[in-house]
């Protein structure tokens, strides 16, 4: 399938832990003010691990200006909170792979493909992590990239090797390590890459 031209249809239900509903959809130019506020209310730990751009307000507004489903899906989980709808996931899926990704894999003798290869970036609110939500939306998102012909996904920037956390949740999902390296300086970080074919349903 192609992306469609109301990235709504690419909306699920997921039951939460506690078995509250959430909706995953793609972000909508109306989402920026839950956006911004998901973004400051990351911890200073998840701040540090997940860092594809600013975490702001401001950078909320300009994402949700800027939409562009054709080249990049910015999937989000929403759940009732005090009353509102609140972000309680944020997922980068681009259908392509960076120039960055795609020097460091040929290093290694691995040579991606644009064309069929896509990029991932995930995050989860504090208060959610642990609960099974990730893997709920990473299965949505992989289901989603499938559909979109896309064969094989790759971790933007990686992962850092000292985030046991995230390491095993990607294995979990079928990602396997792919080499390491450092950026910035003093700050080892893996590459890791998962075939759609197999991988995403536990």
């Amino acid at each position: 399938m192609s992306v469609p031209q109301d990235p709504a249809s690419l909306a699920t239900t997921i039951a939460l832990a506690s078995g509250a509903p959430a909706i995953v959809r793609h972000l909508a130019p109306g989402d920026r003010a839950q956006l911004g506020d998901y973004f400051a209310g990351l911890s200073a730990e998840t701040r540090r691990r997940f860092g594809p751009h600013a975490l702001d307000h401001a950078t909320a507004d300009a994402l949700c200006a800027a939409l562009d489903p054709a080249r990049v899906l910015r999937i989000v989980a929403l759940a009732r909170e005090g009353g509102s709808e609140a972000v309680i996931a944020y997922v980068i899926l681009m259908l392509s792979v960076t120039a960055a990704e795609t020097e460091r894999y040929a290093r290694r003798g691995i040579v991606l493909d644009g064309a069929t290869d896509c990029t991932l970036a995930p995050s989860v609110a504090d208060a959610y992590q642990g609960q099974g939500l990730g893997s709920q939306v990473l299965r949505h998102v992989f289901r989603l990239a499938r559909g979109l012909g896309r064969t094989r996904v790759v971790l933007l920037g990686g992962t850092q090797a000292t985030n046991a956390r995230a390491i095993h949740y990607y294995r979990k999902h079928g990602f396997e390590d792919c080499g390491g390296f450092e950026a910035p300086a003093g700050v080892w970080n893996i590459d890791m890459a998962a075939d759609l074919g197999a991988a995403g349903e536990a």
